[in-house]
């Protein structure tokens, strides 16, 4: 648990407020969408994940961890659950006989495009309760996070 908290932070620096606030926006509403979907916040990220990466929508099992940020056994787990409700295929990787490659099935398109639009109208609703300068500053303020967050994967 030491480790832990040291690797994740005590949730007593100014740095953790900003990841706690956003995890704790609206997440109630957030998480009754993706349950009239059939998906927990963990499946959606994973099939919004494959959606988003373009036709053929198949991605390996490392990059989707890697974009996730979860673990290699939180991923795989995920996986399962996916695979057993045919919103994923499983399929061997041509480029490494060791590994698999993850495909969204045509049902597991069909399902993220369903769920996709209500959770977008939350977002909006959430967006829509700041007042319009607020809302421009947030913009300008995660657009230059990103920049940063962008440019130390480049240096990485």
């Amino acid at each position: 648990m030491a480790q832990r908290a040291a690797r994740f932070g005590s949730g007593k620096h100014d740095t953790d407020r900003p990841a706690q606030t956003l995890r704790r926006a609206d997440r109630p509403r957030i998480e009754r969408v993706f349950a009239a979907h059939g998906l927990g916040g963990g499946l959606f990220d994973v099939l919004a994940t494959l959606r988003r990466s373009g036709a053929p929508y198949t991605l390996t099992p490392t990059e989707l961890y890697s974009s996730l940020m979860v673990s290699s056994g939180t991923i795989s787990t995920r996986l399962k659950k996916l695979e057993a409700e045919g919103w994923i295929e499983r399929l061997p990787n041509p480029e490494d006989a060791r590994s698999l490659l993850v495909r969204l099935s045509a049902s597991g398109k069909e399902r993220i495009e369903q769920a996709v639009f209500p959770h977008v109208a939350n977002e909006q609703r959430l967006l829509d309760k700041l007042d319009p300068a607020t809302r421009q500053r947030l913009e300008q303020d995660l657009k230059s996070w990103l920049a940063i967050l962008e440019s130390d994967n480049q240096a990485a």
